[in-house]
């Protein structure tokens, strides 16, 4: 596995968050994180990348500890992160989003690497010297995860990348995700079941903080993951 999540645990105040939740990522694959709002798939997220603290538990990276390692250090590791809303540099350009990842991760051909991004999202070729703010939100999440890409991720996260995205993008994301996987470990967060089970190897369902279910991704409509996502 490339990426080994165990009895995870995380708490808001006296609030229990996560509680013991368990899954591996395993390489050239996607897992999807599913669940109703509230479940704590974000929280999952974000304590996988450091944003937030670990109560207890282990998170393991290719086989690396990361559990207590600042988000910086998980980064260089390997965990590539888009946020839900994206969070891209809206005053830069799109070239300078992604330079600004390139420089910063020093490798040895960028350039190989920026051409990679710009086959997989054209649209990003087409607008490199325009501003991130002035995409349509759909461009901006191809920009996102073209930033994520920059940093050559071992792990690829998205939370919900398709939400509030014309069906033509969330096309083009599907499309990508399954040029991707065959190249790292993607960990994916949806609501958009179709979408989800269209691209995941694999499958873990949240409640309430805890897994209550897990599979493969072809088994979704026999297992009734359905279900577990209606309010």
């Amino acid at each position: 596995m490339l990426l080994n999540v165990s009895q995870l645990t995380q708490h808001y105040g006296s609030a229990l968050a996560l509680d013991g939740v368990s899954f591996n990522v395993e390489k050239d694959s996607c897992t999807a994180i599913l669940g109703r709002n509230g479940a704590g798939k974000t929280t999952l997220l974000q304590t996988l990348v450091g944003v937030m603290p670990a109560t207890t538990g282990k998170i393991s990276l290719d086989g690396k500890d990361v559990t207590t390692a600042p988000s910086h250090k998980r980064a260089r590791s390997g965990l590539g992160y888009v946020p839900q809303g994206r969070e891209i540099f809206s005053d830069l350009s799109v070239g300078q989003n992604i330079e600004i990842v390139l420089r910063n991760h020093r490798f040895s051909e960028p350039d190989t690497l920026r051409d990679e991004i710009v086959t997989l999202f054209p649209v990003l070729g087409e607008m490199w010297k325009r501003r991130g703010g002035d995409l349509s939100g759909g461009q901006q999440q191809q920009l996102a995860i073209g930033r994520a890409l920059a940093s050559r991720p071992k792990v690829l996260i998205l939370d919900e990348p398709t939400e509030g995205i014309q069906p033509s993008i969330v096309q083009a994301i599907e499309d990508a995700i399954r040029d991707l996987k065959g190249r790292m470990a993607i960990l994916l967060v949806e609501q958009y079941y179709d979408f989800a089970r269209s691209v995941a190897d694999d499958y873990v369902v949240l409640d309430r903080g805890r897994v209550v279910k897990a599979g493969r991704g072809a088994s979704m409509d026999e297992d009734d993951v359905a279900a577990f996502l209606t309010v």
